[in-house]
Formats: C-alpha cells, sequence, structure tokens
C-alpha cells in the first residue's frame, strides 16, 4: 500500500514540475487550433477526414491494409499518425500571397484534401478489379460517407464484397515451340512452376509465372523473347467456382502478313569486342581484366542476367566512367557480336580535408591529404595514400608537462576488383563481384601523459553474388602493434604501478601488445529487415606457435612474440533491424543488438578498442557516450570513467517511430533499452558481472525524441534522450526511476550525429 501512495505522490511531483512544459504545449496546440483546419474549405465541399478499408466480413485472405494502397484520395498526413500539423500550419497562413510570411506557411504546410465523389468511385473500381485479380471474380464494392458534426469534414470507409473465391481445377501448359518445350523439360522446370492444382486463382501470381518463363528464356538465349508471346485459356463449368487454366506459350511472329509462324531463335555469343570512349579514346585496362569482367561468353548462348551482371561488373571498377553494351545481329543466323565501349576515369586525384576537433572541451584542429590512383597496374587496383596530421591544445593537466597532443599517421592502401587468391576457377570470378585489400597504418600519438605508437596491417576479402542480398567480409590478417615508447611519471605512479588502484584494464592497455584478428562477417539487407552478423578471434595461430616452439614468457606468465605479449580472445556480434511501414509517412523500426566477447588463454582481459560501451547516439540514447555499465556498477563521486564503464558484453533493444513532417524534415520518437557487463568477476568494476538471475533488473531503458534533416546523400540527427531506469542506483532510490522523478539537468542527453541510428 505504502508503494501506491509513493508512486502518486511521485506521479504528482512529476506533474507540478511538468506543469510549464505542459502549458507550452498546450499554448501551441492551442494556437494550431485556433485557426480552423476547414479555413480552406470552400462551401458546399467537405474535408477528407478519415479513410477506411473494410470487409463485410471475416474474410483472412484479404488483406485490407494492401487495398489501401489502391486508394486514389487520402487524408492530410498526420504527425506520428495522430495531429494533422502540417495541415494546420497551412491554415495559418493568410490569404494574401503577396505576403512571404503567407508562402512559407503554406510552403511548409498541406492544402486540405477536398473530397472528390468521382475519385471514390474510380476508387471503387480500382479495389474491385485487384479483388477480382486475387481470385473473388464477383466481388463489389460500395463507398460510404458521413459528414462529421461541423458540417464540414467528411469520413469515408470503402466496403468490400468479396463473395466466394475462384480456385484452380487443372493446369496445362501448352508449348507450341518443340525446342523450348524441350528445353524446360531438361531443366526441369515444372518444378519452379508457381502455378499448381488447387490454388486460389490469382492474376497477379499468373503474370508473375509469365515473367518468370520469359527470364528464364531470355537467360537461355531467347533474345527476342518476352512475356506477350505467353497467354491464358481459363474454362469454367456453369455453377462452379473451379477453373481449368491453360498456359499457352505461342511460336514466333515476326509480325509481317506474309511470314508465317516459326520457331523462336536461340541465339549465341560470337564474338566480344573492346573500344574505349565514344572518341576512340585509348582504353587502358588489360586484356585480362576485361574479360575476367566480362560475364558473357564467346560460344555460349546470350543471357540477359550475364548482359545485367557485365554492366555491374565494370560499374564497380573505380578506373571507369561509363559503360555501353551494344548487341548486333549477323545476317540470316543465329550469332550476335557484342560490342563493349568502356570509358576510363582520369587515374589520378589528389584531394585535401580539414576538420575541427573537441575533445571533453579540448579544441583542436585536423587535416588529411590523400593522393588515390584508380588505375595502378592498368586493372582498376586503387591506390590510397594519406597523410593526416592533427593538434588538439590540452588544458594544464595537474602532474604532467605542459605538453599539447600531436598526432600523425600515414596510411597506404592497395584494392584489387577482384579475389587475389590461387586456385578459383575463372567462372566462379565472373559470377562474384568481389575485392581484395591490403593496408599499412603508422600512427604517432604524443599526449601529456604518455607516446603511443601504433602499427597496422590488414589483409582481407569481400563479396556478394549478383542480384543478392548477401554480402561476406573475411579478413584473413589484421595486425595491430601497440607500443609505449615514453609514459610520463606522473600516470605511471597514478595508473600503472600502483596495485592499489582500481585501474587494472587501464593498466593492460598501457603495454606494449600485439593484437592479431582473423575474422568473418556476414551482412544481409533488402529494404526491410537487415542482419549484420561477425565473428572474430585472435592469438590463436599465434598461441599454437608458442606451444609447438616454446616461446618466452613474460612476468605474468604471458606467451610473447619478439619479447611483447599477444592478446587472445574470441568475440562475436549479431545486429538485427527491422521496418514496420504504417503509412507513406510513418513507420516503426525495431532494432535488436547483442555481442559477446571473452578473454582466454594469454589475455584475461580484453584490449581496450575490443571492449563494449554502452550509451550514445546510437546506442541507449537517455546516456550520453560511454557512461552507462557495466551492469549496475557506477563511479563512487558519479562522474564517467571511460576505462571501467566497458565490458566484455552488450545488449540493445530499440524502438523508434518515425515520421516525415515536412520538407526534408522528419521526426522519431524511441524508446532504448539496454546495458553491458562483464564476463568476469572484476574487483575493479563491483556490480558489473553478467548474471541471468539479475540481468533483466540492470536494463537501463531511455525514452527521447529526435528530429532528422534528410538530404538524400546523407542524414543529420540530433536526439534528445532522456534517462526512464538507472540500473546504477537501488530500486528504493529515487534515481532509479527517473521517469516518476524526473530532473532535467541531471536525466537528460543531447546527441547529434550523422545517418541513422540503425
Amino acid at each position: 500500500m505504502q508503494r501506491i501512495v509513493n508512486y502518486f505522490v511521485s506521479l504528482h511531483s512529476l506533474m507540478r514540475k511538468t506543469l510549464f512544459i505542459r502549458m507550452l504545449l498546450l499554448g501551441v496546440a492551442g494556437l494550431l487550433a485556433a485557426c480552423s483546419t476547414t479555413k480552406y474549405v470552400p462551401e458546399g465541399e467537405y474535408l477528407l477526414d478519415h479513410v477506411q478499408v473494410k470487409t463485410d466480413g471475416n474474410y483472412r485472405d484479404v488483406n485490407t491494409s494492401a487495398l489501401k494502397n489502391y486508394v486514389r484520395q487520402m487524408p492530410n498526413s498526420r504527425w506520428f499518425s495522430v495531429w494533422k500539423l502540417p495541415l494546420a500550419t497551412y491554415s495559418l497562413s493568410g490569404r494574401d500571397s503577396t505576403k512571404w510570411v503567407n508562402r512559407m506557411l503554406r510552403s511548409l504546410g498541406e492544402a486540405p484534401v477536398l473530397f472528390s465523389k468521382e475519385q471514390a468511385q474510380r476508387t471503387c473500381y480500382d479495389l474491385r478489379r485487384e479483388l477480382q485479380n486475387e481470385g473473388y471474380l464477383h466481388a463489389t464494392v460500395d463507398v460510404e460517407t458521413s459528414v462529421g458534426s461541423s458540417g464540414k469534414k467528411i469520413n469515408t470507409k470503402y466496403v468490400l464484397h468479396p463473395g466466394e473465391p475462384y480456385f484452380v481445377r487443372r493446369v496445362d501448359y501448352v508449348v507450341d515451340d518443340s525446342i523450348i518445350a524441350r528445353l524446360l523439360e531438361e531443366t526441369g522446370d515444372s518444378a519452379r512452376r508457381l502455378l499448381r492444382e488447387g490454388m486460389k486463382f490469382d492474376a497477379n501470381r499468373l503474370d508473375a509465372e509469365r515473367k518468370r518463363i520469359a527470364q528464364l528464356l531470355a537467360n537461355q538465349g531467347y533474345m527476342r523473347f518476352h512475356k506477350e508471346y505467353i497467354g491464358y485459356q481459363a474454362d469454367t463449368a456453369r455453377g462452379s467456382r473451379l477453373i481449368d487454366l491453360t498456359l499457352h506459350i505461342a511460336p514466333f511472329n515476326s509480325g509481317q502478313h506474309d511470314k508465317k509462324d516459326t520457331l523462336h531463335t536461340k541465339y549465341y555469343v560470337r564474338n566480344i569486342n573492346y573500344s574505349g570512349g565514344p572518341n576512340g579514346e585509348q582504353l587502358h585496362l588489360r586484356r585480362h581484366v576485361l574479360h575476367e569482367n566480362t560475364a558473357l561468353v564467346e560460344g555460349e548462348p546470350y543471357s540477359a542476367a550475364r548482359l545485367q551482371d557485365t554492366y555491374n561488373h565494370f560499374g564497380r571498377l573505380q578506373a571507369v566512367k561509363y559503360t555501353n553494351i551494344s548487341l548486333h545481329e549477323y545476317p540470316h543466323s543465329d550469332s550476335l557480336d557484342c560490342e563493349i565501349q568502356v570509358q576510363t576515369n582520369k587515374p589520378s586525384t589528389l584531394s585535401f580535408e580539414p576538420e575541427g576537433t573537441n575533445t571533453a572541451g579540448d579544441l583542436g584542429a585536423a587535416a588529411s591529404l590523400t593522393y588515390q590512383n584508380r588505375n595502378l597496374f592498368r586493372g582498376s587496383e586503387v591506390l590510397s595514400l594519406q597523410l593526416r596530421g592533427a593538434y588538439e591544445a590540452i588544458r594544464g593537466l595537474e602532474g604532467y608537462g605542459n605538453q599539447d597532443f600531436v598526432e600523425w599517421s600515414v596510411e597506404s592502401s592497395l584494392a584489387f576488383p577482384r579475389f587475389i587468391m590461387p586456385g578459383l576457377s575463372s567462372d566462379l570470378r565472373r559470377r562474384m563481384n568481389a575485392s581484395s585489400e591490403v593496408s599499412l597504418r603508422y600512427d604517432l600519438q604524443n599526449r601529456p601523459e604518455f607516446h603511443r605508437r601504433v602499427l597496422s596491417a590488414v589483409w582481407r576479402y569481400k563479396w556478394s553474388m549478383p542480384q543478392r542480398y548477401d554480402r561476406f567480409q573475411l579478413d584473413l590478417f589484421d595486425l595491430n602493434y601497440v607500443f609505449m615508447p615514453w609514459i610520463s611519471s606522473t600516470f605511471r605512479s597514478q595508473y600503472l604501478d600502483d596495485e592499489t588502484s582500481r585501474n587494472a584494464i587501464l593498466r593492460y592497455n598501457y603495454e606494449n601488445l600485439f593484437i592479431t584478428k582473423i575474422g568473418l562477417g556476414y551482412s544481409y539487407t533488402n529494404g526491410v529487415t537487415a542482419l549484420k552478423t561477425n565473428i572474430e578471434t585472435s592469438g590463436n595461430v599465434l598461441s599454437l606457435g608458442s606451444s609447438i616452439f616454446g616461446a618466452s614468457k613474460d612476468d605474468n606468465g604471458h606467451n610473447q612474440l619478439f619479447n611483447i605479449a599477444y592478446a587472445q580472445y574470441a568475440k562475436g556480434d549479431v545486429d538485427l533491424t527491422h521496418s514496420l511501414r504504417i503509412d507513406r509517412n510513418n513507420q516503426v523500426v525495431l532494432h535488436f543488438g547483442l555481442g559477446v566477447a571473452y578473454p582466454y588463454g594469454n589475455s584475461t582481459v580484453l584490449p581496450f578498442e575490443k571492449r563494449y560501451f554502452s550509451g550514445g547516439a546510437n546506442s541507449v540514447r537517455g546516456w550520453s557516450v560511454r557512461s552507462l555499465g557495466p551492469g549496475k556498477y557506477k563511479e563512487a563521486d558519479g562522474n564517467i570513467n571511460f576505462i571501467n564503464q566497458t565490458g566484455d558484453m552488450k545488449l540493445d533493444m530499440n524502438v523508434e517511430y518515425r515520421t516525415n513532417l515536412f520538407w526534408k524534415l522528419g521526426g522519431a520518437l524511441f524508446v532504448d533499452a539496454g546495458n553491458i557487463w562483464t564476463l568476469r568477476d572484476n574487483a575493479d568494476q563491483p556490480g558489473g558481472q553478467f548474471r541471468f538471475s539479475s540481468f533483466l533488473s540492470q536494463l537501463a531503458v531511455g525514452y527521447g525524441l529526435g528530429i532528422r534533416f534528410n538530404f538524400d546523400y546523407f542524414i543529420l540527427r540530433f536526439d534528445l534522450g532522456m534517462k526512464a531506469i538507472n540500473p546504477a542506483y537501488e530500486e528504493d532510490d529515487d534515481e532509479h526511476y527517473p521517469l516518476l522523478h524526473p530532473r532535467f539537468s541531471r536525466d537528460y542527453a543531447f546527441h547529434f550525429a550523422v545517418g541513422l541510428p540503425f
């Protein structure tokens, strides 16, 4: 009972604290409401307020949500499916269109949608036709309207009367071309057919079968074949809802009156020729590279899919500006000559990119100079050389020298638009979109506390199959050598040599270290669902070598390579996103992310770069970056500890409602939940270990709203997050439930980012 009383007391406190916000929102709403949304609705006409599509019974096969796309008139858009603010904004404008204020309000807003009887009747016709296409051959559609109490708004309801559907009793395929008939039989086409006996009659499925057969034949050499050669005959018995269906593939018809029907011609590629640009420019690509990126093969049948693959292969070459492929029939034969015209880009570019930096209030600047050669060996190999410098003015650190942060890095990479791997057949190379990349990077960092050097070397492959949504990446070799040539005496005494220091993670990451990674990544996206997974391990090959050759050990018992310890761990990540479309302006996006990393063998702590953190623009947005977790851990002084607030496991769960507002502006409401944990019980991070019995109570929850500017090529995102449940505090503490005991200065986090969070 006391908990209930406390809840209502807290709720009353929340309402008092948010009184100003509520009054402000009411004021804005009152301003918009004061100007009637029917201001620009002429006399005798009606504002379309709501639209419904319903059936007159329980028809499970009738998807009314999909049929709503056939409605020709939809009401004015609603923000978050509730408020017609674009219409209200338009209604705020005056009638004098010469004033810029009125023109601006109208351009930002949305003109009222006026109900049209003609459009409603056309909608009924479209809905009835679609129902008939779905097998409800005797379907009818009525429209019902009701005028609201104001007399200026109207609601419309389209009532569907599908009736009983028709079914296919028998399916016959009649092919007048004997060679095509034999081809379909030899390729086992019957197993791939979309038409089956007993299926519901569906005109859309019938059309899909025409397209499938036409595409199959176009990939088997029949360049002139199209779906218009395929027709249907449907017979029904009186009083029956069963249809006997016959698919008919007609012979070739030249269209000339004096020509008789003949067999369709199957074309073969005779010659493939290559040329430069339209003005006879020299083609700066090796012959072998041209052949490898050409999916069409001399002496084999023409294929529309291989033609498109050829375009795709040349299109991804950095050296190629554009490609044009023309096919010429050899007179009075079944042979084709293929002319591939390729125009190349200028091989070399030089770019300069300045940037400003701000790290915890320390201002600085950086600049990079990049040289790129996009056709190094005349095979569209891309060589990149980048020199980057950065400077940051560091405010005085007590106990350290008066020195600012300086960073220099040089990086070189060479990318090949193909597999650089022996033993692969030329046919496999043609069918894959693949790239191979090697890179080398040296980074020099000088800070008042320490000097740090990082040497990195990478050898990786990326590939995908044409016309599929899958992508793969294999990091065959990824080496990072981190060494510390100098550490200040203050930093060493405070953090590294003091055994009572709580920063065991920090001590491990300021020792010389080898990280040798092997990883495999997979991604899938189809515009609705996106999946990303990655698995990587480090140190296993070196561990095997240490066991065989008896490598030396350091004072902590760690195996060494060149007198330097190496990291050993396994790590796996899964990231899943799914979109639920409500209408053309609104959608709900669900996201789930899980990552686990485990140090073993030569390591008891993960390298800092491989550890997980929570909070920030792409995680639980009620917390600033790296300020959440692990578990219910919190710093004694309440500050953020970038070292201890890391973990071996991460969980993110997000729900975001996205809506289009106007112009290029979008809005979002979101709820985030998640945290990080350690897998071992670390004394430096009390309350941070993952346990099945308690992890649910340690989930942090945040909520908030965001604004997005969509400029097509990139998205600028502003998110304001608020804490709702803070696991760093006990349940009887007011700060455990900031949702009930809010304090804006304590609970908010503002994020600016480029791109969507997931």
